[in-house]
């Protein structure tokens, strides 16, 4: 199955575009905003790259789609199309854009090149691309920043593992996955500086056999929490099975781990449609790349497990408000890479650019940085 988010060596890209938001863009009319003769009701169209099914990437999709439904109702109308391979995705865009949909959400990095590329096609159509970065007078781009509740999901898995063997499935060396890894890392190391996470690379978003041999062999190696940042349920199961504890990813996988599940973070894009969807009707929109965490509400965090002592879920609830005010940086220096190099140093931080180019791994992360 071709990837959700494959990366294209845009890295170098990335950190020279900088801050999220400060990415150049072509002209637009004298107020900023870009409008189109609009039709009413609103025809809106979403592309998946995976099927819907019942959790993960797609499905948080499909549920904030519904969402936006619900809320706007009798002024939007949306449908969707899932299962969109690569290969298939200009197809669709055209298809969708030639029916009467005026805005088109495409929920893969891989679809950012197809998207754009249609978008120059259909100038009477507003295009939003998520987890990307390229704009068009037509085009924005949207993201979340999981890392932030990666990071409080790590303070949790500190404070709960016994072995001090944590176990992390990884899909690709990508910024993204660099980002979660390592915000698990820290917050980890914050309430537990002998933990250790060790990992594994699947090379895929989404395979459910993969993704159980990988937590099969986690299990093996001793860890007794396993984290992951790809989509099936299986790493869950898996913990399950085993009478150990995981991480929840992308929807709350509690029941697939009723037992398991210390906590997770789950995608809520639904805000973001519904705001999105009403500045093309307010005529307010404007091609920008959006860039949300706890904050925004685009990234939440999974419900904690009772098991979890008190003063932990404090600590948790109070870094979580910490990192929504500014008031906590989860990537501020001293930070020292794997192999003991001071990579960030006391008083300094990432910086969004720094961020977006990430492809290190944090002091207690074990395995090679592919």
């Amino acid at each position: 199955m071709s990837s959700r988010r494959d990366f294209l060596k845009t890295a170098a890209g990335l950190t020279a575009a900088g801050a999220i938001g400060g990415l150049p863009l072509t002209s637009l009319a004298a107020d900023g905003y870009y409008k189109i003769p609009l039709k009413k009701p609103l025809k809106i169209g979403f592309v998946y790259i995976d099927p819907v099914g019942n959790i993960g990437w797609s499905y948080q999709h499909e549920l904030a789609r519904k969402y936006m439904d619900k809320k706007l109702a009798g002024l939007v109308e949306s449908t969707y199309v899932e299962n969109v391979p690569d290969a298939r995705a200009e197809a669709v865009f055209r298809k969708l854009a030639s029916t009467g949909h005026q805005l088109i959400f495409t929920t893969s990095f891989s679809y950012m090149n197809p998207t754009l590329k249609v978008a120059k096609e259909f100038p009477n159509v507003i295009f939003e691309q998520a987890t990307g970065f390229k704009t068009a007078p037509n085009m924005g781009n949207y993201n979340g920043r999981f890392y932030e509740a990666q990071y409080l999901t790590g303070l949790v898995a500190g404070a709960m593992t016994k072995s001090n063997k944590i176990g992390f499935i990884l899909p690709f060396p990508i910024p993204e996955v660099y980002r979660v890894v390592d915000a698990f890392a820290i917050g980890l190391r914050e309430t537990n500086p002998e933990a250790a996470v060790s990992t594994v690379w699947v090379n895929t978003w989404y395979d459910p056999s993969k993704e159980r041999e990988a937590a099969q062999t986690l299990v093996a190696s001793g860890v007794d929490v396993i984290a992951t940042h790809t989509d099936s349920p299986a790493p869950m199961q898996v913990a399950e099975a085993h009478g150990i504890y995981a991480i929840g990813q992308d929807s709350n996988q509690l029941k697939y781990g009723p037992k398991a599940q210390l906590t997770g973070v789950i995608d809520n894009w639904g805000p973001y449609y519904v705001e999105t969807a009403k500045r093309v009707l307010d005529g307010r929109w404007k091609p920008e790349s959006f860039w949300g965490g706890l904050k925004s509400g685009i990234v939440e965090l999974g419900p904690l497990n009772p098991a979890i002592p008190k003063d932990v879920v404090e600590l948790v609830m109070k870094r979580k408000a910490d990192i929504e005010s500014g008031r906590f940086n989860i990537f501020a220096g001293p930070l020292h890479d794997q192999s003991g190099a001071l990579k960030v140093p006391a008083g300094k931080s990432l910086s969004d650019g720094e961020l977006l180019g990430l492809q290190w791994f944090v002091q207690g992360v074990e395995g090679k940085a592919s």
